[in-house]
Formats: structure tokens, sequence, C-alpha cells
């Protein structure tokens, strides 16, 4: 069985580090960072938008291009390498994901050739504080027609144009699908250890709600759009741990000590070797995550789970080590190591902590053998 992509696929992810070399460069990173008013980089949003990437995984009846998954994964990747500072994972892996799975056609038709033309930005609004949100602990409510509570923190949610908002519905969860420009919708930015990525506090007053799904359902829905969005993470994350290994190698390289290369002395060999080797078992994870994501495998939640914990294992330990490599010039605000551990530590969180997704991988092995 290959699970490499396909040459087609490779041109795409060629392209696409092209384009994002040459348009979203670290300092194009920074200018997020460094300006408060600045919640994401429009120039390189409008150069995503114009490559026609939001609707890659779009079917071409509902506005998109028609490829697939895969392709996604490909981006992904490349979204990861150079930190992007866009909403494409809110829009694309999650709010896209989300209408896919659990709209009506007519849903569909009416938001998902604005997603692929780039006049929706889209959110995942389903956390409300610390733990995981259920239909048991659920604050946010929805009684057929408009949405109550508060949501934080939302990622893009101050830029966001339309929410899936997980709220409560009777006795169960629905998703429910928001127009953030409606009256009653109160937005406030929150910050965040990443100011690059932008996150929000949104309190929803009697705001009108279209149910995405069956009433009650929301709970198996977030789940599947979870485990979608955990892969496409995972490449994001794979992108951003390369990087970082290239970064502590090439500065092992040059930097001189004692008349010889750091990189000679077998302390930040070890090093290195052990944030590369990490790096290439969340890529094989993140590889059978994007198999059974493209094949709608039965598989995917553990591979989904396994993708998730090993992505977010790798770029952690890149960032960090890169930092430690790099030494006391590591931790200053000149050099670049700071931006790679910022975004490793954000992306952990995004979809659900690594002891949440360690806990999803034990149950679907439970399951898998039980059966």
């Amino acid at each position: 069985m290959n699970f490499d992509f396909s040459e087609d696929q490779k041109f795409l992810g060629d392209q696409a580090r092209k384009f994002l070399t040459e348009t979203c460069s670290i300092p194009e990173v920074r200018k997020v960072l460094n300006d408060d008013d600045m919640a994401y980089n429009e120039a390189v949003w409008k150069g995503i938008v114009e490559m026609g990437w939001l609707g890659t995984a779009i079917p071409e009846e509902f506005g998109g291009l028609g490829l697939g998954m895969l392709e996604v994964c490909v981006l992904a990747e490349e979204m990861g390498r150079v930190l992007a500072p866009v909403p494409f994972s809110s829009t694309v892996y999650f709010f896209t994901e989300a209408v896919k799975l659990a709209a009506s056609n007519e849903q569909k038709q009416a938001i998902l050739p604005k997603v692929a033309e780039g006049d929706v930005i889209g959110a995942w609004a389903f956390s409300e504080g610390p733990g995981a949100p259920d239909a048991s602990n659920l604050k946010t409510s929805f009684d057929g027609s408009v949405v109550n509570g508060v949501k934080i923190p939302v990622t893009d949610g101050d830029i966001a144009t339309h929410a899936i908002v997980f709220a409560k519905e009777g006795s169960g969860a629905s998703l429910v699908l928001v127009d953030l420009s409606a009256d009653g919708v109160t937005r406030k930015t929150v910050k965040t250890l990443d100011p690059t990525r932008s996150h929000a506090q949104i309190e929803f007053n009697n705001v009108p709600g279209e149910r995405l799904g069956a009433a009650g359902a929301g709970a198996e829905l977030a789940a599947k759009v979870l485990d979608r969005a955990a892969v496409l993470l995972a490449f994001e994350q794979v992108g951003g741990s390369d990087v970082a290994v290239d970064m502590a190698t090439d500065y092992a390289k040059e930097r001189y000590a004692f008349g010889r290369p750091i990189g000679g002395n077998q302390a930040i060999k070890h090093k290195l070797a052990e944030m590369w080797v990490k790096s290439q078992v969340a890529r094989s994870n993140a590889y059978y995550g994007a198999w059974a994501l493209s094949t709608d495998a039965s598989e995917l939640p553990e591979a989904a789970a396994l993708s998730r914990v090993s992505g977010c294992e790798s770029f952690w330990f890149a960032s960090k080590e890169n930092i430690q490599t790099h030494g006391g010039m590591g931790f200053t605000w000149e050099v670049d190591c700071h931006l790679f551990y910022r975004r490793a530590k954000l992306l952990a969180v995004q979809a659900g902590s690594p002891k949440l997704w360690k806990e999803k991988l034990v149950s679907a092995l439970e399951q898998k053998n039980a059966a």
C-alpha cells in the first residue's frame, strides 16, 4: 500500500510552498505579532483566496474545485511551515467540514460558494472555557430559532463572518450556523500566547441560528468534525516541526564554540537526532490519518487521535529544542524561535488537548480490540 502523495499533489505542494515563501515570510508574520490592531495578514489571505485554496475540498456543484482532502493535507503542511497568520484552518478544517458533513443541500448551496469565493470567514465556536464541552455541561443554548450564551476562546472569532456554534438543545446538543453580523452578537478580542492567530469571546443574545443536521445530533457531528480537523492540524504541526528541525540543524552547523561547530558536540547531535525522529514519526502518523480521512475509513477516529497526539508532541518538542539549540539567543525577541514555540503551544489546544486525544486513542483501540 502506497501512502505517499501523487505527483499532482506534490506539484500542488511545491506551488503552495513557492507562493507562501514569497508572500508569507517571517517578516509578514511579525507584522501581525507586532500590531495589536492587525488580526491577520489580509494580503496573504487575499492571495490564498485568489489561488482558490478555500474551495479545494468543496464539490464543484457548490462552487469549489472538487479536489479532495489529500490536497487540503498538502496545503495544511505548507501553512504550518510558514506559520501562516490567516484564518485558513478555522474556515477550511472546521467550518467547511462541518457544513459538508451536517448541512442540507439547500444550506450547502447557500454557504459553500461564498466560502470558496472568500466572502465567508468561518469560525468553530465550540469551547466555553476549560474542559471539554458536552450536552451535560453546555451553557450555550439553542431553542430551535435563537442562540444564547458565551463561547470562549473562538479562534478567528473576531474576524469571522459566520460561526458553527455547539449549543445545547433539549437534552442533547446541536450544531448551529450563525451569521455573526446579526443583532445580538457581541465580540471581544482575547489575548493568547500566539497573537499571530486571533481569538475572541463571542456572546450570543437571542441571535437567529440555523441548525445543521438533526436536533440533538451535535455531539456526534462535532466528534466527526474534530477527527477531520485533527488530521489537518497534524499536517500543520508536521510542517512547523520540519522547519524547527532545519533551523536548529543550520544553527548547529554555523555556530562555533571553542573553535568548532556546536553540532560536533554529542549532546547537540543527540538533541537534533531526537527532534528529527519525532518529526518523522509524526509525518508517518499524519499520512495514516490522511489515508483514513480521504477514504472515510472506519479507522478515522483511531488515525485522527494518533496523528493528533504525535503531531502535538513533535511540534512542541522541536520548537522547544530549537530554542535550546540556539542557546541564549534562542530566547530573544529578534530570533524567530519563539514564533514556532508559540504556534506549537496554540495548535496543541486548538482542537482539544493532547491528553483528551490520548484518551480518545485508548477508547478507539479498546473498541477495535473488542470487535
